[in-house]
């Protein structure tokens, strides 16, 4: 349900999460979270016991991929009904309280160094990217006055890390949340499961 590695601009990831592919679900998702602005993301303490139920939910929702596909950004009343008795099975009030911890998990994340496991606040990575593209000589002048353009507003419209205890909580589970990752189809891969069989190749000509 989370956390694909995305290039990183802004906190969207903590978003785009809902938007686009959702990790461990292989769902692509755009609830009411996904709707709102990066700056109107709601930042909450996170507990243990959310980051823990937010990855055990994953096997549960995997099996609506598909609905969730066809739903778009708005699934019917059966399948938010599926959504929400999935969230209340793992402690959740209902999915958009989900949708919350899972968007915190992800700036968390998104600010972990997969390796050292140090923390760098996402600000304090858009305005590094900002950095970046500015010495970037090879980016066209025009795309690059866009692009900055486009960052500067972000970085003015971000929040940085409110609860700075989310950052050992999510270390904690830090292992767990890396493995629910997308392949390079878009898809998530459960735990445990077989990569795709590669597509046959033709033959030879003799």
């Amino acid at each position: 349900m989370i956390l694909p590695r995305l290039p990183f601009t802004a906190l969207n990831r903590g978003l785009a999460l809902f938007a686009s592919v959702l990790v461990g679900a292989a769902v692509v998702w755009s609830g009411p979270l996904a709707a709102q602005d990066v700056e109107e993301l709601k930042q909450i303490e996170l507990t243990d016991k959310q980051v823990g139920g937010f990855i055990a939910a994953q096997k549960d929702l995997q099996p609506l991929s598909a609905k969730l596909l066809e739903g778009g950004d708005k699934p019917d009343d059966a399948l938010k009904g599926e959504l929400d008795n999935i969230a209340k099975k793992h402690g959740f009030a209902d999915f958009n309280d989900m949708e919350i911890v899972g968007a915190n998990i992800s700036i968390v994340l998104d600010g972990l160094d997969p390796k050292t496991g140090d923390y760098t606040d996402p600000v304090e990575k858009m305005k590094l990217e900002l950095e970046n593209i500015k010495a970037d000589a090879s980016i066209p002048d025009d795309d690059k006055k866009l692009v900055i353009e486009d960052l500067n507003q972000e970085i003015a419209a971000a929040k940085p890390l409110q609860f700075q205890s989310n950052i050992d909580v999510v270390k904690k589970y830090q292992p767990d949340l890396e493995k629910l990752t997308v392949d390079s189809s878009g898809e998530s891969q459960p735990e445990g499961s077989a990569p795709p069989a590669a597509e046959p190749q033709p033959a030879d000509k003799k």
